[in-house]
């Protein structure tokens, strides 16, 4: 799996880092944003069932069991293979899971925010947990996965539902009355940088070999297929 050089790395986070800062300091200081932010929710909001179930991708009990599979099989896999440092990417994965609620719950006490009027009245709605544990669990399993898979088609089709999985996450809350739209995006953001940490660590223990070998087999030519 391709991965950025570490270089370039702080260039390609400069963009969520400093959307979330934004973000933050107009829901801390309630700036312009917040008025256009309300305007969006009131467009947005309609409870119904089908939001309900797309809000529900972000549970905790949802979500943390499929990076937990993801965490497992990468583990088996790199061990059988013997794989130098196997255990670093589920590690990382890991960690990125945990430091979800280490920094959301900090940063929903010191913002204060209050919900939609979707909600009973209460605070604490910014950033949205639902959303970053959606956008780690999920973005991790597909980062720890996709070295595993060979097949060009598995590995979009695994992006994609990654991004299904993500997005109707997303679009649930804030459909609901779960959660104000900057509360999504900002956790997108948050998300972003967790997981650049859990794709550095992925991509630098990928198995170096296979493009490689891919390249000298196509240029070699088998006694199969070669001139008559």
């Amino acid at each position: 799996m391709p991965v950025p050089p570490p270089r370039t790395l702080p260039a390609l986070l400069a963009l969520p880092v400093l959307l979330f800062a934004l973000i933050t300091w107009q829901v801390a200081a309630d700036g312009p944003l917040i008025g256009a932010d309300k305007r969006l929710s009131r467009a947005l909001v309609h409870p119904d069932r089908l939001s309900e179930l797309l809000a529900d991708l972000g549970n905790v009990p949802v979500a943390v069991p499929v990076l937990a599979l993801a965490l497992a099989g990468a583990a088996w896999h790199g061990r059988a293979k013997g794989t130098d440092r196997w255990l670093l990417p589920p590690l990382a994965g890991a960690l990125a899971m945990a430091l979800v609620p280490a920094l959301v719950a900090p940063l929903k006490a010191w913002t204060d925010r209050p919900g939609t009027p979707a909600v009973p009245p209460a605070v604490g709605y910014y950033p949205s947990g639902h959303t970053a544990t959606a956008v780690v669990a999920y973005g991790a399993a597909t980062l720890l996965l996709l070295p595993l898979l060979r097949s060009p088609a598995v590995r979009r089709g695994l992006v994609a539902l990654c991004a299904v999985l993500v997005l109707g996450a997303s679009y649930g809350l804030v459909r609901r009355g779960y959660h104000w739209p900057l509360d999504v995006v900002a956790s997108w953001c948050l998300g972003a940088v967790l997981l650049a940490g859990v794709a550095l660590v992925a991509g630098r223990t990928a198995p170096p070999v296979t493009r490689s070998a891919r390249r000298s087999s196509s240029r070699t030519p088998s006694s199969s297929n070669g001139p008559g």
